[in-house]
């Protein structure tokens, strides 16, 4: 769908100049904003693998097996019926932590193994959810719509990506939005919290 939404926004913009005798803006403009798709994916690679080193060292220092210890009452809490020893609760605790450090991209290889896992286990129960996708057939359990919640919502204590694109777009302060993005997901993660344990209870 969303291929779809922006194909349709490229044809508005392309008739549109072309109607108005803009055409050649409309080509200066694209060719302009592929050349700072380039630029911004250049930063945004440094930066991802930075952090993603620094990642890989906090792992290979036990750092973040710490972290996950730490938070393992917060699992217990989101993901009760998932069992303690199950592979999945790792990945998961992995992309909290990624995610709460502003490493969307970094954290997103550990989301992915989550959501496989998730999968393996509702195989195994072999139980059905009404959260079933009518293209694919395939069913979304209890534990796969919440970590999805979670993980969209994610607190962020330093927002990396975002500060990478005002830097990219030169911005005086880009570390300015870390207070205020802090606050904002924290709210977004305490409603995602509080709308997950509503639909576990209301199921």
């Amino acid at each position: 769908m969303l291929n779809y939404i922006w194909a349709f926004m490229i044809l508005i913009g392309v008739g549109y100049g072309a109607l108005t005798g803009n055409l050649e803006a409309v080509t200066g403009a694209a060719l302009d904003s592929a050349g700072d798709a380039i630029s911004l994916c250049l930063t945004m690679a440094g930066v991802v693998a930075l952090w993603m080193g620094l990642m890989e060292i906090a792992k290979e220092a036990g750092l973040i097996r710490k972290l996950t210890e730490g938070i393992r009452p917060f699992l217990d809490f989101m993901f009760p019926r998932i069992p303690k020893a199950h592979p999945s609760r790792d990945y998961i605790a992995t992309n909290i932590i990624a995610n709460i450090l502003g490493l969307g991209w970094a954290c997103t290889p550990a989301g992915l193994k989550a959501m496989e896992e998730l999968g393996r286990l509702q195989e195994e129960r072999g139980e059905e959810s009404p959260q079933k996708d009518r293209d694919t057939g395939r069913v979304a359990s209890r534990e796969m719509c919440n970590f999805l919640i979670l993980n969209i919502s994610s607190l962020q204590l330093i927002p990396v990506n975002m500060i990478a694109y005002r830097s990219q777009f030169g911005s005086s302060n880009p570390a300015v939005i870390i207070a205020p993005a802090i606050v904002a997901t924290l709210i977004s993660t305490a409603v995602a919290i509080l709308f997950c344990k509503f639909m576990d209870h209301r199921s």
